[in-house]
């Protein structure tokens, strides 16, 4: 039975299926024009700002995946969602604190943020009592800048390299390196950004050849990484209209 406050209104839950038709219809042309299978990519809804009930609407709809940013705002979230009945699989997709890994292993299936080798070592920690491992992707700088988060690719950096935390993801028993994500850079085309991330996940899959997730894309862009060999690609305002302002 779903809770009152998970009960989405008939005119949103019109607005959410009119913005899933669209956002499916460029997923499905973005496909075409790649001469890709249209199931190699996954849709993750952006739910961050958005309530429970958004959720369970858009999960209603057929969509199987969402994404959220902050655990603050995501862990309650998850919980009033599951308590309307509905088990989406849940990404963590923004940056993570290691004081926050308890808390996103209770309810994140996905992470695909982790830049570090601390923080693989934390989530690491955090799933000794999972029963299935946590899907980890690992975010990379496609620019070099770490202040904006994500490993280095061409570092052999103990702590950020891209190579080393690929090893301390891949060496720990709770977690299971699935891919890499990444973020377009502030100020570079869309094309230049997602051509830099195929090359280097293509170098990454050669040492890693199980890990062939590539998340890339958002509402604006995401036809442009699809081409360049994105599986799950990351919607927000496209799918959900104008995000409420964040307090």
């Amino acid at each position: 039975m779903t809770d009152s406050s998970a009960t989405v209104r008939p005119d949103r839950h019109a607005e959410l299926a009119a913005g899933l038709a669209q956002v499916r219809s460029r997923v499905d042309d973005a496909c075409a024009r790649a001469g890709r299978d249209r199931a190699e990519v996954t849709m993750i809804a952006v739910t961050k700002t958005y309530p429970a009930s958004d959720v369970v609407a858009l999960a209603g709809l057929g969509v199987t995946d969402m994404g959220e940013n902050r655990d603050q705002e995501a862990a309650g979230k998850a919980a009033e969602v599951a308590a309307a009945g509905v088990r989406p699989r849940w990404h963590f997709i923004g940056q993570l604190q290691r004081n926050k890994a308890r808390s996103v292993v209770r309810y994140a299936d996905v992470v695909h943020s982790v830049d570090s080798v601390r923080l693989a070592r934390a989530l690491a920690t955090a799933t000794a009592d999972r029963q299935a491992p946590l899907d980890a992707l690992i975010q990379v700088s496609i620019d070099g800048d770490a202040a904006r988060g994500g490993a280095l690719p061409d570092s052999a950096d103990p702590g950020s390299g891209l190579e080393p935390v690929a090893e301390a993801v891949a060496d720990a028993p709770g977690l299971r390196l699935v891919g890499l994500m990444a973020v377009a850079p502030l100020g570079w085309e869309p094309e230049r950004a997602f051509a830099r991330l195929a090359e280097v996940a293509d170098a990454f899959r050669a040492v890693h050849p199980g890990a062939t997730a590539l998340s890339a894309g958002m509402s604006g862009d995401f036809e442009i990484a699809i081409r360049y060999g994105a599986t799950h690609v990351r919607v927000g305002s496209a799918l959900l209209g104008m995000r409420p302002t964040l307090r």
